[in-house]
Parts: structure tokens; sequence; C-alpha cells
């Protein structure tokens, strides 16, 4: 009998598939994972694998599907009994699917193994190890037992976020605040709360929201409008709205997602002017505020709104740690209780401990000196990442420098192939952002990230990305 280290490795991988096919993990019409993803799992040749998929082909198990990948059609142990084909089901369900880039993205961006140019997070050197142990033993000192908490969220967080959103000229009362698992979350129970199907949601193009579902997913149209250098133009929204009854504007006016675009002032005077004047709600995502490099960016939207127009998001997962996943919508009360219900059907409350923690941050008045020092180290990275970015991108590129955020939106010159380009980079153990997943007519562009890798994938990254351009060009 065969050792189990002298088993082939080809086998190795026919039984592990075998396996997830038997305990119906993988049902008849799942598509497997690619010969990449299992190659890398199994840390063989591709050539490997293909042998292990020929063999499982041949026995009936598996079939290759042009333009699809590879697919299980039948299951051998139990062929007396009838075997449920869950794909019917998967595509059936109301939420659609992410684009297939991003799905590879995501699943990517959890991989210590890639260096990360696309992650939209801070990077672990800058969370507050220790004053978050010292939080939450604060925390779990002063505990009672604690269960699920009102609709609205747990109470002292509410105080807390009002007074903090007070400093910024947006007064509104703990009653006028939900907390959400999250900014996405935020934007998950307006979309089946507030808004009819077949209505419009009114954006910059490009936009961090056409690379989700949630409010296609609801039957809600996407209509970009052209993103100017300081931010939306109000007769853009004013053309629009004639064709569009029933119209929402979503925009993210503090260091914008992708693009890194601060609206000015003057930019956010008009379009509340015009909002108001022709009846328009506006989603007002401003989860980047804090993020300032030199400048503090003008007040919110929603400082300036007396009618109650402005819906306005913040979280604490761009400037402390998503982990929390911990944020909040200020809105109208009506609108408030509206959402607090439909959160509550959803998952009757964010976690309890999470928002005690939340509180304590803001009312110890650690969190805005954590947001000082985010902001020193943003900046310097910034810096190094511009000048990389100068140093291999040169005449390949051109950008814009941002005044906060996350993010460098690089336009390429030559029209090459983001396809390529990605997967290539991929090889070579990159994760990039190409611009088409935040709109088609993006398709030379590439949003690039300095707030999560390190110093030194920065360097590597830019100059491999550099080489790879010049090599498609």
């Amino acid at each position: 009998m065969l050792s189990k280290t002298s088993i082939p490795k080809y086998e190795k991988i026919m039984r592990y598939i075998k396996e997830k096919i038997s305990n119906g993990e993988w049902p008849i019409g799942s598509k497997i994972p690619s010969q990449r993803q299992l190659a890398k799992e199994f840390n063989v040749n591709r050539s490997t694998v293909i042998t292990a998929l020929e063999e499982l082909i041949a026995d009936g198990l598996l079939e290759a599907q042009t333009g699809v990948g590879t697919i299980v059609t039948n299951n051998t142990w139990n062929l007396l009994s009838s075997s449920l084909n869950w794909n019917t089901h998967v595509e059936a369900g109301m939420l659609k699917q992410s684009r297939s880039t991003v799905q590879e993205i995501n699943n990517s961006e959890s991989q210590q193994q890639f260096i990360q140019l696309s992650k939209g997070e801070l990077s672990s050197d800058m969370f507050p190890l220790q004053k978050m142990k010292d939080i939450i033993n604060k925390v779990s000192n002063h505990i009672t037992p604690f269960g699920y908490e009102e609709p609205r969220g747990y109470l002292p967080l509410r105080k807390a976020v009002s007074a903090y959103l007070h400093k910024m000229n947006v007064n509104v009362s703990p009653s006028s605040i939900l907390i959400v698992s999250g900014a996405l979350q935020a934007l998950q129970l307006v979309s089946i709360g507030l808004l009819q199907k077949g209505s419009t949601i009114l954006l910059e193009k490009p936009s961090y929201l056409y690379s989700l579902r949630i409010f296609q997913s609801a039957g809600i149209n996407l209509t970009g409008m052209p993103l100017a250098h300081e931010g939306l133009l109000a007769q853009h929204l004013e053309h629009v709205k004639k064709k569009r009854k029933e119209a929402v504007l979503y925009t993210n006016p503090c260091f914008h997602n992708p693009t890194g675009t601060l609206m000015s002032e003057k930019r956010r005077k008009s379009i509340i002017e015009t909002c108001t004047k022709h009846q328009i709600p506006i989603i007002e995502d401003d989860i980047y505020r804090e993020l300032w490099f030199e400048k503090a960016p003008p007040l919110p939207l929603k400082s300036l709104d007396q009618t109650g127009h402005v819906l306005y998001v913040g979280s604490l997962s761009k400037t402390l740690t998503p982990g929390l996943r911990i944020g909040w919508i200020a809105a109208p009360e009506p609108v408030i209780n509206r959402l607090a219900d439909i959160k509550m059907q959803i998952d009757y409350g964010s976690s309890s401990l999470s928002q005690r923690v939340a509180a304590e941050w803001f009312q110890s008045g650690l969190y805005v000196e954590h947001v000082k020092k985010v902001r020193e180290n943003l900046l310097e990275r910034k810096n190094v990442a511009l000048k990389l970015i100068k140093q291999h991108l040169e005449g390949l590129a051109t950008w814009e420098e941002p005044q906060g955020g996350f993010f460098i939106w690089i336009h390429l010159l030559s029209p090459i192939s983001m396809k390529s380009l990605y997967a290539r980079a991929r090889t070579q153990g990159i994760i990039l952002n190409p611009g088409h997943i935040y709109h088609e007519q993006s398709s030379r562009y590439i949003r690039l990230s300095y707030a999560y890798a390190s110093m030194q994938d920065l360097e590597i990254g830019i100059r491999k990305l550099g080489l790879l351009i010049r090599s498609l060009s």
C-alpha cells in the first residue's frame, strides 16, 4: 500500500475534488476553481492539474465548457439519489453577482503573498493595536449583560456620533442617527427601503458604486455624469433630472473613490441649491473626509442642508478599522425609523460589543488623536508613491496629486489591453484595480492605492507596473 507521501500529486488533486463533490460542497452544475487556482493551492504545475482534471472528465464527473470553465456534471457515489442543481437557485437570487474581475480582486486581497496596490484599507502598521486592546479591556471591565440594542443603535454611540458631526456643522440629534454595519450596509438599506424599482441613481462617472451591484439588484438604474476637476457640475444634474423623474443623487465629495477628486465649496453650494430646487434627495458618502493632508475639506453637503434632502453616510472603516463594522446614517427621523426597521429585519442590529468599543473611541478623545497620525502616515505614503510613479511611469501615464484619501487615478497614454495588464501583474504577484470596474469608459485607467502596501512593496509594485505597461505599449 502506498504511503500518504507517495501518492502522486495529480491523484491528491483528484481526491480533493472527489471529496468536495461527494460531500455536496460542489453539487452538480458547480464551476470548480480554475487550473491556476488549483495549481497554486497544491503548489504544482498546471500540467499536473490538467492531468487530474482529464481523469475526472474521463470518469464523467467533470465537463470542460468553452467560455465557462470546468463544471461538475455527475456524482458517481450516489447515482440513485436525486442531485439538486443549486445553480438554478444561485442564478435566480435577487442580489446580482459581482463582476468576475471584482470577485477575483476581493478573493486576492485576503492573500498575503500579493502586493496590494488595489486595497482600499489602511495598512496594518497604522492599526492602533495597543490602544484598541486598552479600549476593549476598559469596555470589558465595565460591561453588563447585553443583548440586542434598540433599532437605531447603542444610544451612547449615537450621542458620540452626534457630537462628532456637530463639529462639522452637521446638526443632527441622536434620534436622527442610525448605526449600521459599515457604509455598504447603509447603501443596501437605502436601496431596498427608500427607492422604487425603476428609479434612478445619479452619480459621478466613474464611481465606486459601479463596482457594486447593490442598486442594480433592486431594479434601480445608474446614470453617470461627468466628473469635473472640482466635482460634479450642477447643470448636469438639471439636464438629467428632466429625463429622470424618480432620481436620487449619490456623491462621494471628499477624496472621491476612485479618482481622489475633492468637491469645492462653491460646487457643493450649487449642488445643494439645484437638488433643493428640483427635489432631488442626496446620499452623501463621506467616509474619506478625515483623510486630508494639508487642509481640511469644505464642510459636508449635509451642513448646508436645511430641508432634510441629504442622507449623510459615515464610517470608521477607512480611518480606524473595517473589522469593527461600524458606520452611521444621519437623516430625517422618518427615514431613520424606516431604515432602522429594515435593519432589524436583516440582522437585528450591529454588534453590541463593537458599538461600545466605537463609543469609547469617540468619548475618550483617542479617535481624534489617532486620525491625526493616520493623516501623517498617509501623507508620507502618498509622497513616496508619487515619487515612484514619476520615476517609473513618466511618459506612460498622467495623474493628479490627491489632496487626501487613499488613491491615485492613473491615466495610461497608450491604449493597451487592461485585461492583459491585470493578468500579467497578477502572475507577478501584484493586484491592481483596473478602471473599467468603475465605469466602462475608464478602460485606460488604474486606481492605485498607497494606503495598504508596505513602502517596500510600493516600490516593487510600481516599478514592475511600469515595466509591464512598457511591454504592452
